[in-house]
């Protein structure tokens, strides 16, 4: 039996933390960085747990670095995207922090989240067409190491953001370049996201069904941000009859 999911023919899901436990590893990775960073500096705010959801969670690398250091009054050219990690620019800097990321998830490896694996079996059986937009430029690394690329034809991450030139999140231009390679229009499209930022932009794309997910982002703030709804995990989709049902949010 086919899931119901009339009048949807596309789903979209962000990475970090709706398909993979990894945005706690990048939260990790920043803190470590920017702790160290803001000691050398002698900034006297240190890096605090809320800095990642201000700043940083959803956005691309650099804008994400960029805004967290203005935030401290710091200044640093932007540089380039090769910059070593010794150089004191925007890249450079995050760049120090994909070298905590890597090596964490080099040595703990990665698992999806059960639920979420769930789902995306059972819409591969189904046929939905999946894709996965996700500003990390580690996407398709990180979904080859917890053993899911295949069901993804389409990864819009930060590495083809920066290709074609699409704009961070909340901007929707990603999403959109996510919907158009499918050739879907959003409104038939279902987003999943954990991220405020990731929900803006899903929102501002008039996607027809914004399912937010909260893994510490809080509810109220996704719906906020909007989502049309939110759930804690995304086995709240998954039934046990193995049928899955969609619907508009009222």
């Amino acid at each position: 039996m086919q899931p119901d999911l009339d009048p949807y023919r596309l789903v979209l899901f962000d990475l970090d933390g709706v398909l993979t436990p990894t945005a706690e590893i990048h939260m990790l990775a920043w803190k470590t960085m920017f702790t160290k960073l803001f000691a050398e500096k002698g900034v006297e705010e240190p890096y605090a747990d809320e800095d990642y959801f201000r700043y940083l969670d959803g956005k691309k690398r650099d804008d994400g670095v960029a805004s967290l250091l203005a935030s401290r009054g710091i200044t640093v050219p932007l540089g380039h995207p090769d910059d070593p990690t010794t150089l004191d620019t925007v890249w450079g800097i995050g760049n120090r922090k994909n070298d905590v990321f890597t090596e964490v998830l080099r040595t703990d490896g990665i698992q999806p989240y059960p639920g979420s694996l769930a789902l995306v079996q059972q819409l591969a059986d189904a046929g939905m067409p999946m894709g996965v937009v996700s500003s990390s430029k580690n996407a398709v690394w990180v979904l080859e190491a917890a053993g899911i690329r295949d069901y993804f034809p389409v990864v819009i991450d930060g590495v083809v953001a920066a290709d074609e030139g699409l704009a961070s999140k909340p901007a929707p231009d990603m999403f959109l370049a996510g919907a158009q390679y499918f050739d879907i229009p959003p409104a038939e499209t279902v987003v999943f996201e954990d991220a405020t930022s990731g929900v803006a932009a899903a929102h501002a794309g008039a996607f027809g069904l914004v399912i937010g997910v909260d893994r510490g982002t809080g509810a109220q703030n996704l719906l906020d941000a909007g989502a049309h709804r939110v759930i804690d995990d995304l086995d709240e989709y998954v039934t046990s009859t193995g049928v899955t049902t969609f619907g508009k949010a009222e």
